[in-house]
């Protein structure tokens, strides 16, 4: 329980230092380095870089803009396929996607353009007089969409750019949804992420009403009936348990709902941090819990994972930077005990020492004991599947704790679409969200226009 952690001040104690641990994780490229870095661009005819890209974006385009001087027209090829532009540009793995996938890391300088700061430098300096697209007349269809993540929003705006008119429903009292409250802030710093969402809600044509909870005050049997169509951007906000008794005790907390509390929090210095902290899991998301209590000044940090390096869902790019912030990393160790002192609260973890057997996870019987003053699990995020237990929502063809959608995002129900997280194949990458909702919205605009021609 995120309150029940031991407090302690910040190492240095400055408020004005910590929050310096907390800006940006890399500099922005000022304008010469940026002219230098679009002319090493070889504007690939064959453009392998946005082959790479889940969302499309015409990279050698936008970089050629930079080259020539035309920040804006970068923004806006940027923008026209990624309206989170700004965002992905800090927070994509750009490492294993587009900056992988460039030409240059195969000559003599072996370096991939910088593309995502590249991307960041183009929409950190557009300037534009209004919203740089505008509306289409308007259909007089109504969207409902739930939850203002990124993929609802993005639904949203490519929505409202085909001229529908869009509610969106919102549980929590800010837009945003993972760029809001899960994404470290040293990534998204300040209020870069409310600032992104109040230029892409200045098309105009969507309304967000917050406090709407799927399942709660909110149903789908009941926006199916009141609007043209529903796309389902639910994401996956339930953190999953490790099923071990003391899960529940003080001193033990979902990394998500830290990350969620330090991000919103006014005061950093004023966060529950623990002297010694363990953090089970071995995702971007253990990652970023992991750097973040160390940079609120616990004194050790221990990333615990139950499989090799090899396994890890973590880049090679965010290991580096848990190794770097002094985060030890072990592995081939499985959660087995919560070890609790006399007053019930954690004092550390039991892990059991792992193997593969016959390509199998096993135990060895072998223990290891890690002192702890908190522990953080952040071993994957599920539904909620109170959002889905009115009649209609229980007609939503599963695949596994997912949405079933087709190639469209098209759900079982007709009307009915879904994508993001919650949806079945993803990657759980922003990117991939964002890419989610903008051909969601395609499909219902194309499916609404065939009705009514039918």
């Amino acid at each position: 329980m995120i309150e029940s952690l031991h407090h302690l001040p910040p190492a240095g104690g400055a408020h004005g230092a910590l929050s310096e641990r907390f800006s940006d994780l890399a500099p922005a490229l000022t304008a010469r380095q940026a002219a230098i870095e679009s002319d090493r661009c070889l504007y690939c005819y064959d453009a392998p870089c946005t082959r790479a890209c889940p969302t499309g974006i015409d990279v050698a385009s936008f970089i050629r803009n930079i080259h020539d001087g035309n920040v804006d027209g970068a923004a806006v090829t940027i923008l026209k396929q990624n309206i989170f532009g700004g965002a992905c540009a800090r927070v994509c793995p750009t490492e294993i996607l587009c900056e992988d996938a460039c030409v240059r890391n195969d000559d003599a300088e072996g370096q991939p353009v910088k593309i995502g700061l590249l991307q960041r430098h183009a929409i950190d300096n557009a300037h534009f007089a209004g919203h740089p697209f505008q509306r289409a007349p308007s259909t007089g269809r109504t969207i409902a969409v739930v939850g203002a993540g990124p993929a609802g929003l993005s639904c949203a705006h490519r929505l409202a750019m085909l001229g529908h008119d869009v509610v969106v429903f919102e549980a929590r009292e800010k837009a945003g949804g993972l760029n809001e409250y899960g994404i470290a802030k040293y990534k998204l710093p300040g209020d870069f992420a409310q600032r992104e969402v109040e230029f892409l809600l200045s098309i105009g044509g969507i309304d967000v009403q917050y406090g709407s909870v799927l399942g709660v005050n909110l149903h789908l049997q009941d926006l199916h009936a009141r609007y043209d169509a529903v796309f389902l951007g639910l994401g996956l906000g339930a953190s999953r348990r490790l099923g071990l008794t003391g899960e529940d005790a003080p001193g033990f907390a979902a990394a998500i709902d830290y990350i969620a509390t330090l991000r919103q929090a006014g005061d950093l210095a004023a966060l529950p941090v623990p002297r010694r902290a363990i953090v089970i899991g071995a995702g971007n998301t253990a990652v970023d819990m992991a750097v973040q209590i160390g940079r609120l000044g616990a004194d050790e940090v221990t990333l615990v994972y139950r499989r090799g390096y090899e396994a890890m869902s973590a880049t090679g790019h965010e290991i580096e930077i848990a190794q770097t912030n002094g985060v030890r990393i072990r592995t081939w160790a499985a959660p087995h005990e919560v070890l609790l002192d006399d007053a019930g609260r954690v004092r550390g973890m039991r892990f059991e020492r792992t193997q593969l057997t016959d390509g199998r996870l096993a135990g060895t019987g072998e223990y290891l004991d890690i002192a702890a003053d908190g522990v953080f699990k952040a071993i994957g995020q599920h539904m909620d599947e109170a959002a889905l237990l009115d009649p209609l929502a229980r007609e939503l063809e599963r695949a596994g704790d997912k949405i079933h959608v087709d190639a469209q995002f098209r759900t079982k129900l007709p009307g009915v679409y879904a994508g993001g997280d919650c949806v079945a194949p993803g990657q759980d990458l922003t990117v991939q969200a964002v890419q989610h909702g903008k051909l969601a919205a395609h499909a219902i605009h194309n499916d609404i226009l065939s009705k009514a021609e039918a």
